[in-house]
């Protein structure tokens, strides 16, 4: 279907809008579109009240290729970038980068319906899964922070139709591109969150301490049963014990040994799926010492004959023994 003949945009929910009734204009072949530069068909619209205007900024073939909304380039099914999507699924950018070769091969992938790979990985999807934002993120289209305010030289006040208020976030994320956006490449906030992502691993490293050989797991659905959970982890070796807290939605997993909860971690670091559900899965912690603790340095000294330990022996701190 050529470009011209569009209906509708390709949009993700939250650059539609929360108003079921938005009302949208239409301008054929408006534009250069961000990544093929070809003339494409352009919507504007308002996605709410008191929030900016927002139009189309690439075609509707480059979207359809690589499943993303034709505004803010993200993702349609996970809401997420392109460069954090293609990573985790191990997906690599053949779009050409060079204009000419560029526009050919979109041309020819959009006769052939290519599309995004399809990836079987249980593990990826899973990861996505959690990555991802299940709900719209509206306050993306608020109106822009007035720079003649940032600046102290705005003189609208409240007819102004950029916001007054200091900007908070990074400068780099300010200097995004669409192209870069699209081809998944120099993304800040693809950056960031795979750095977020990269740090949550980090709860399924191997503790020091050997001793520990219980698995902690976090957001369980309540359909998941304790029969469930012991039926799945019991692959990876001899369980102790799974006790599930219903009421904290989590649940501790205690191995025998130290190398059957070092195999269930290992298998859950591209994601944890128990009858269909994704769990969560972090290294249990070290019981706290107790008073009759053997490893404690202090608890473990030895009594005198009247049961007083050396710090309680009046004449270790140099008083006067009475006669």
């Amino acid at each position: 279907m050529a470009d011209t003949d569009v209906e509708f945009p390709i949009l993700c929910e939250t650059c539609l809008g929360e108003n079921p009734y938005v009302r949208m204009t239409r301008e054929v072949q408006g534009s250069e579109c961000k990544v093929c530069t070809r003339a494409f068909t352009v919507f504007r619209w308002q996605p709410g009240r008191a929030m900016r205007h927002k139009k189309t900024e690439i075609c509707a073939p480059c979207a359809r290729l690589k499943n993303v909304c034709q505004t803010c380039v993200l993702d349609l099914e996970h809401n997420l970038p392109v460069q954090v999507r293609d990573s985790v699924l191990g997906v690599a950018n053949e779009v050409p980068t060079q204009p000419t070769n560029r526009r050919d091969y979109l041309a020819k992938a959009a006769q052939s319906g290519t599309a995004i790979s399809d990836v079987t990985s249980a593990g990826a999807r899973e990861q996505l899964k959690r990555m991802a934002r299940t709900d719209p993120y509206y306050k993306r289209n608020r109106a822009h922070v007035c720079s003649f305010f940032v600046k102290g030289q705005c003189t609208r006040g409240a007819t102004c139709p950029y916001r007054h208020e200091m900007p908070d976030g990074s400068p780099e994320l300010a200097r995004q591109n669409i192209s870069d956006r699209y081809h998944g490449a120099n993304d800040p906030v693809a950056r960031r969150m795979l750095a977020r992502a990269e740090k949550s691993t980090d709860r399924l490293t191997p503790p020091d301490d050997k001793s520990i050989t219980s698995l902690f797991a976090v957001r369980l659905d309540p359909s998941l049963t304790q029969d469930l959970l012991s039926e799945h982890f019991a692959m990876y070796g001899e369980l102790k014990s799974v006790v599930v807290v219903e009421k904290s939605s989590c649940a501790f997993v205690n191995f025998k040994t130290r190398s059957g909860a070092e195999a269930a971690a290992l298998a859950a670091r591209d994601g944890c799926v128990v009858n269909g559900l994704s769990v969560r899965l972090a290294w249990g912690r070290p019981r706290p010492k107790g008073p009759n603790d053997p490893k404690d340095p202090v608890t473990s000294q030895s009594t005198d004959k009247h049961g007083l330990y050396p710090s309680q022996d009046p004449t270790a701190h140099g008083s006067v023994k009475h006669q």
